[in-house]
């Protein structure tokens, strides 16, 4: 095994990049850095066993230069028998519909592609050639452009589906690997044109930074890279902690968190756990600037009822009495609409809104221990009154919160809470023939609470989907 392959299986098995019969679709554009990564792969493979699958991508502005590219690998895939997938896209009238620079385009068509092989498959990995260059590269625009320390750390070996075995690897190093081992690659002359953001850095700026100022300016960026990925990661996993305490209820369309408990933490604890809920309820951070976190930080350690910030993605960040509550833009509730769904027991029912619930029964015993989690409930069955169903509140709802005697009106219960006005038609309500069994998210009925007596236990769980 040559030296960089050594260090190709060396990265794969620290970061877990690649685990027994995974499918891992290689990007591979014909250049030596795909080519390096793909006979690393072909070598590495003879240790992990795994299904490597080749895609290209011809992204519709070299012409015949682009064809005899996706040419090339097609006939490479066939000498060395591999699955080889490719599309033909335009990345500039792509780039042109969605208003995104070309670049964008031609990442957001190529991962598009990579998922779709990935589905077919059922599961599995993107492996992609970035390298410690690329690496330097990224730090650098994201410097000019402007970044919190988040961006100084560069790219990761791994992102969800996404690995990059050779990222610590050099470019020189690559061509070294090419010219040994005597792989065939071709030219991309793109590549050699400073038309793009990133191509300026690689052919203008580093060289320049090299000539002038550091001559291992890469490695220097790539060590920086390290060690704040190391610094980040650690900050990562205390921020979902603490955001994980602070969430008081969620759904698909809103996070709730206590306000109290936010206001207690330090600003750069505050704007990570900003960001947590954005990404959240969005799926990504796209747009979200600093200046923006920070202005809604503003607002929110003044901390006035009804005060609300709303982000670039449309979602709003307001503040309900004590309470902090992000919101994802949705259709207004009409209350004239309600939901209803049959929960069979035992059985389970998936709500439009993405609520899953489940419900069994358990015979009790002296062994038994009801667990504390925020997501399941007990009930004495015996004391259910026939069927049970899931709906959103009905006018004139009444119930009798656990530990206490009297019944309540559902609306009094709601105001008591500081329920907001547009979220409680969400809130679903677990019911059988008479009563209110489950506020859910909130307190369950005193009438069916487990008791000595109980002989047979319903066991209720929700969670989102």
């Amino acid at each position: 095994m040559e030296y960089m392959e050594k260090k190709v299986l060396d990265a794969i098995i620290e970061h877990n990049l690649i685990e027994e019969n995974d499918n891992i679709v290689v990007g591979v554009s014909g250049g030596p850095d795909s080519m390096a990564l793909l006979y690393c792969l072909l070598e590495v493979r003879k240790i992990i066993p795994f299904s490597l699958h080749v895609a290209h991508v011809n992204h519709g502005v070299r012409g015949e230069e682009a064809k005899r590219d996706q040419l090339f690998v097609e006939k490479k895939c066939s000498e060395l028998g591999l699955p080889f997938y490719t599309k033909d896209v335009n990345m500039n009238e792509y780039a042109k519909e969605k208003g995104i620079s070309s670049e964008e385009a031609g990442r957001e068509l190529r991962y598009g592609f990579f998922r779709e092989i990935l589905k077919s498959l059922g599961k599995g990995k993107i492996a992609v050639a970035h390298n410690m260059n690329d690496q330097a590269e990224t730090i650098l625009m994201r410097i000019i452009r402007g970044t919190g320390p988040d961006g100084l750390k560069g790219m990761e070996y791994k992102s969800n589906d996404i690995i990059r075995p050779i990222l610590g690897i050099d470019r020189k190093e690559i061509e070294e690997y090419i010219a040994t081992k005597g792989i065939e690659t071709v030219l991309d002359r793109t590549n050699l044109e400073p038309i793009y953001s990133r191509n300026k850095i690689r052919l203008e700026l580093i060289p320049y930074i090299e000539k002038n100022f550091n001559p291992n300016i890469v490695n220097t960026l790539w060590r920086m890279s390290r060690i704040f990925s190391l610094e980040l990661n650690f900050l990562e996993k205390y921020t979902r902690i603490k955001f994980n305490n602070l969430m008081k209820r969620y759904d698909k369309n809103s996070i709730i968190l206590d306000g109290k408990g936010f206001l207690e933490d330090d600003r750069s604890i505050q704007q990570r756990i900003i960001r947590n809920a954005i990404l959240e309820l969005n799926k990504s951070l796209q747009g979200i600037t600093e200046a923006q976190v920070s202005s809604c930080l503003d607002i929110l350690n003044n901390f006035q009822t009804g005060k609300e910030f709303r982000f670039s993605n449309d979602i709003v960040v307001r503040i309900n009495y004590d309470e902090i509550i992000f919101e994802k833009p949705t259709k207004s509730v009409d209350n004239d609409t309600y939901f209803l769904y049959a929960l069979d027991v035992p059985g389970s029912v998936k709500l439009d809104s993405g609520y899953y619930f489940e419900a069994k029964i358990i015979e009790k015993d002296d062994n038994f221990i009801m667990k504390k989690e925020k997501n399941i409930r007990y009930f004495d069955y015996d004391k259910v009154k026939g069927t049970l169903k899931i709906r959103n509140r009905r006018e004139g709802d009444r119930f009798v919160p656990f530990g206490m005697k009297g019944s309540k009106k559902l609306k009094d219960y709601f105001i008591d809470e500081k329920v907001p006005r547009d979220e409680r038609d969400r809130v679903p309500l677990v019911v059988d023939d008479e009563n209110i069994l489950w506020v859910v998210g909130y307190r369950t009925s005193e009438l069916y609470r487990v008791t000595d007596k109980t002989k047979r236990i319903l066991l209720i769980l929700y969670k989102l989907q």
